[in-house]
């Protein structure tokens, strides 16, 4: 007698027909195209978890970019006040007060600059 394993296989190719409802076309109807469409999706969703991570990291860059010179600092200068002054604030959150709460941005700005300035100061003693 010649085992098959139907229930298995059968349910197999059903989830894989259900994670591929929504493509258009035999992408979505039959098991072999769906297949490969799933497999390639899962692929683009691996690398784009990592792309996102990026992304948004390049965002709350030109946010704080943005932000600081219009405070007068570039961004650079900024996240190097920043470190002198020991402020231990990450770019999401520096973004976030950037566009919400102006004020609390510019007491951040002073920090970086007087941190700046006792840095060089210092630099000049030694």
């Amino acid at each position: 007698m010649r085992v098959t394993n139907a229930p298995a296989s059968r349910k197999r190719r059903k989830k894989m027909l259900q994670r591929a409802s929504g493509f258009r076309l035999k992408r979505s109807k039959l098991y072999r195209y769906a297949k490969d469409a799933v497999y390639h999706g899962l692929q683009y969703a691996f690398r784009d978890r990592k792309a996102k991570k990026r992304s948004f990291r390049n965002l709350w860059q030109v946010r704080i970019n943005a932000a600081s010179r219009a405070a007068g600092m570039t961004y650079s200068r900024f996240i190097e006040g920043l470190k002198a002054a020991q402020v231990a604030l990450d770019r999401k959150v520096l973004a976030d007060l950037a566009a919400t709460d102006n004020a609390a941005f510019l007491q951040l700005v002073d920090l970086a600059k007087n941190a700046l300035k006792s840095k060089v100061a210092a630099a000049a003693k030694a």
